[in-house]
């Protein structure tokens, strides 16, 4: 394994890492703010390139890699200690919560190539899902509409719609079908 050239490989443009270390410094500023500070913690996402819709809430916890890879839809929320590694687009759907400690992980390394090249893999996480406690979703995943990733489930592979997933690595529980009245039986 050639660990050198894998350290000396570029992997970040220099607008890029101007931007990371940019946003590490304003870090105190969306960290330190109170909890109930949603609006400002969203401009300064918004200030960065991320594209947020209206009433998110994101603890001041959560960690966020790069704004500027990051959309969320309105009426979602992000947790507590929650790890958004998104070093391709992370696309987050309306109303869908991400809960506290769950990880969504969107680099890896080619493991077909011994100096171990970086790959950035963007998520899809589609409305109405959830991804429960300590939960994990990884590279290049998309989480179907109305899916729940149970807590410390482990998604390694795409979630279809409506439908429970738990385990490691996640599998099939169960259908979320919907009555007359959109109540989930």
């Amino acid at each position: 394994m050639d660990i050198n050239q894998n350290r000396t490989a570029r992997k970040w443009s220099r607008k890029e890492l101007a931007g990371r270390v940019l946003w590490a410094a304003f870090g105190p500023l969306f960290r330190c703010s109170p909890r109930l500070c949603w609006e400002w913690r969203n401009f300064l996402l918004r200030l960065f390139g991320a594209k947020i819709g209206k009433n998110v809430q994101i603890n001041p916890s959560a960690k966020v890699f790069i704004p500027w890879n990051l959309e969320i839809g309105d009426w979602s929320a992000i947790g507590f200690d929650v790890l958004i590694y998104n070093l391709g687009v992370l696309k987050i759907g309306e109303k869908v919560t991400l809960s506290h400690k769950s990880h969504i992980c969107g680099g890896t390394h080619d493991y077909c190539d011994v100096s171990l090249p970086l790959i950035k893999s963007d998520i899809t996480i589609e409305g109405g899902a959830w991804i429960c406690a300590e939960a994990f979703v990884g590279p290049g995943v998309t989480v179907g509409e109305g899916s729940v990733l149970a807590a410390r489930g482990v998604a390694v592979k795409d979630l279809e719609s409506w439908s429970v997933y738990g385990g490691n690595p996640a599998k099939l529980i169960k259908e979320r079908v919907l009555n007359e009245s959109n109540s989930i039986v």
